[in-house]
């Protein structure tokens, strides 16, 4: 028998275990949709100053529109069951990865105001905010405080050390909240948002600044922004800082007060970090893909350049990262998605492995490109170049190790 005869031609995403009927049609869709308009509208959005891709005319509200026909709204997820909503959301946010991940990060972030009030039961606020009549976003990092904004309980922080004054405070003033400050140019879906999840400073008049999370509505008086930023990748996502002059919202808008603070971050964390975490799986797989597809095409020495020994080493090293990268995703969202509490040192571990294997995957791909991995007439230096800041974004993976580990700590082990 040859070695051909034995060979198992596996499918986009390798050692896929089997799916359910609505598993697989919904991977088929969003697959479809990632291939034929996420991806062609990424390349060209890619080129396009910060301006132009959040102009009127831009395609880049031809992608939020279609998005929109899959019918993957808030309301449906929750209304799955902890385990289908663990096995669906890694193999949707793959697929959209795959397509382009600077867009499957902004089509997650803008429906963060929602996923936040789902999983806090505000019903008084859905109806106010109903989910498809705006685009939202997350405010967390400010000019002072990057990284160490997730690090939420100061577990992290140097021993002695204190953080500076906070760049963004909530003030409680008789009925209303009242925001002073800005958040940093980080803020995804920043320049284009019109509902934000704000982590900030609270003031309640204690003389301590305290934290709390609001729901702010971005075409109220006071609320401007500053330019979308000009980046090396991820161009597809805007980014950009937005500044609260004495801005005024309700006090029902107080999602999580001092106490409830640090639950509902590390709840934000837990889904966003394993989000991450498939959607940069996802754009390994489409840099894995594409080498995969020129060592076939591409010849040296007088054959296909996979014929060569060097070759097929390379891309059976990035076929088992992200094969390892995967297999930890799903069971991070598995396990979070139905279990009582989310373990946010998955999430974490997701995150870090998924970038760096992005990052990995993609330079390998150039590698095996040559000069022409180099040069944007072809998709792998973009893959790259978005690649890199994934390493950075939603906390810096060094930062993020640490708050791993912390919470692998037993303090009751701990020798006096």
């Amino acid at each position: 028998m040859s070695t051909a005869n034995l060979q198992v031609n596996l499918g986009p995403t390798g050692l896929e275990s089997s799916l359910s009927e609505v598993e697989s049609t919904m991977q088929a869709n969003v697959r479809r949709f990632a291939g034929t308009v996420m991806r062609p509208v990424g390349e060209r959005l890619d080129r396009l100053t910060p301006e132009q891709v959040i102009a009127p005319d831009s395609e880049l509200w031809h992608v939020l529109a279609e998005s929109a026909k899959l019918g993957l709204t808030t309301e449906s997820l929750f209304s799955l069951n902890g385990h289908e909503r663990g096995r669906l959301m890694p193999l949707l946010f793959e697929e959209f990865g795959w397509g382009d991940a600077g867009l499957a990060c902004l089509l997650g972030v803008a429906t963060a105001p929602w996923m936040a009030l789902y999983n806090m039961g505000r019903q008084d606020l859905l109806a106010l905010y109903p989910e498809g009549s705006r685009i939202g976003c997350w405010g967390l990092t400010e000019p002072d405080h990057g990284s160490d904004m997730v690090d939420f309980n100061g577990a992290c922080a140097v021993p002695g050390g204190r953080h500076s004054r906070p760049n963004c405070v909530v003030k409680v003033e008789g009925g209303d909240l009242v925001i002073h400050g800005q958040k940093s140019a980080w803020v995804s879906c920043g320049p284009i948002a019109q509902l934000c999840v704000l982590c900030t400073a609270y003031d309640d008049g204690s003389g301590e600044l305290k934290r709390c999370v609001v729901l702010v509505p971005l075409d109220v008086k006071g609320v401007t922004r500053g330019k979308p930023l000009d980046k090396l990748g991820q161009r597809t996502l805007p980014q950009g800082e937005i500044f609260f002059d004495a801005v005024r919202i309700p006090r029902d808008h107080l999602l999580a007060g001092p106490d409830e603070y640090d639950f509902e971050v590390n709840a934000m964390l837990c889904e966003g970090n394993a989000l991450m975490g498939s959607i940069w799986l996802g754009c390994a797989r489409a840099a894995y893909e594409h080498a995969l597809d020129y060592a076939h095409q591409r010849r040296q020495g007088g054959v296909p350049i996979i014929q060569h020994q060097s070759v097929r080493q390379r891309l059976f090293h990035m076929f088992r990262k992200i094969e390892a990268a995967r297999a930890l995703n799903q069971r991070a969202c598995l396990y979070n998605y139905s279990s009582a509490a989310p373990a946010l040192q998955g999430s974490i571990a997701t995150k870090v492995t998924s970038t760096q294997t992005a990052f990995e995957v993609a330079s390998e791909a150039i590698q095996m490109f040559g000069g022409n991995g180099i040069t944007r007439e072809y998709p792998v230096e973009k893959l790259f170049r978005d690649a890199r800041p994934a390493l950075i974004a939603d906390g810096c993976n060094e930062m993020l190790a640490i708050k791993g580990g912390t919470l692998l700590m037993d303090h009751g082990r701990l020798v006096a």
